[in-house]
């Protein structure tokens, strides 16, 4: 819009046709400043999303392992795998390594962090979806979830736009969907796997099994890669969201044979 105006202004006030190019430079930096932020850097761009995505999910990490005043092993063995299991560039490895040593001091407040997510991120569903859930996982990471924990993790789950309610149902979900994990497979023969199951999808037994199949696939669409990747999260943070898509694979098919099999 500026661009125009610089021309028009600059054709009649400058120097005819010259006074319009300048115009029209002058015009395009106050475009690009306005649109981008100064120093033309986009604030939504997709490459500046992977940045806030990666600074926001290892500060909060290295924020929940010492919110109950100490980090454990388990912990740090977890954020460990967590980044091997992603495959992380060296570059990716040593700033979240930074990051989390930033979240875990006693002085970092996160108010600032979730400010800056949500300004960049906060119009993409489902990355503050994996945001909770990549969270949710760090803080089952010693076997159980103490209030501190929980309560960081509903602090956050509130600033992203979650009401109280829709924060137990994603952690009771995540819970549940950990019970299929590939280390967990002996839990699809266990009596209480059918319940898991239901619970991990966000569904009950009373529902259909058309409402059932579209839980599923709401929730395989969060996790799909391609969409996730499209709209920001870094390509080397892909491979935790694929294996909770796993897990919710497993449930869904548990449930289905169950069903099919009263069927016949």
């Amino acid at each position: 819009m500026y661009k125009i105006i610089g021309i028009v202004l600059g054709f009649l006030f400058g120097f005819g046709f010259l006074g319009a190019f300048i115009g029209y430079l002058i015009g395009s930096s106050i475009d690009r400043t306005k649109d981008f932020g100064i120093g033309g850097v986009n604030p939504l761009s997709n490459s500046h999303r992977k940045t806030i995505f990666l600074e926001t999910t290892f500060t909060l990490m290295g924020k929940l392992a010492k919110v109950d005043g100490h980090i454990s092993k388990d912990e740090i063995a977890h954020v460990e795998q967590f980044i091997k299991k992603m495959g992380m560039t060296p570059e990716h490895r040593k700033q979240a390594i930074e990051q989390f040593k930033r979240g875990s001091a006693p002085e970092f407040d996160i108010t600032e962090t979730l400010d800056t997510f949500m300004a960049t991120c906060g119009q993409t569903l489902n990355l503050k979806q994996v945001l909770i859930m990549y969270l949710s996982i760090m803080a089952f990471a010693d076997g159980k979830l103490d209030s501190a924990e929980e309560q960081l993790l509903k602090t956050v789950a509130n600033r992203l736009g979650y009401s109280d309610a829709d924060f137990e149902q994603m952690l009771e979900m995540l819970i549940n969907q950990s019970h299929f994990s590939q280390g967990s497979q002996r839990k699809a023969a266990s009596p209480s796997a059918l319940d898991d199951a239901y619970k991990a999808l966000g569904v009950s037994k009373d529902n259909s099994d058309k409402e059932i199949k579209t839980a599923y696939r709401k929730l395989m669409s969060q996790y799909h890669p391609d969409k996730l990747i499209g709209q920001g999260l870094p390509e080397d943070m892909i491979a935790v969201a694929t294996e909770q898509a796993k897990e919710i694979q497993v449930a869904y098919d548990l449930i289905k044979k169950h069903r099919e099999g009263n069927k016949s």
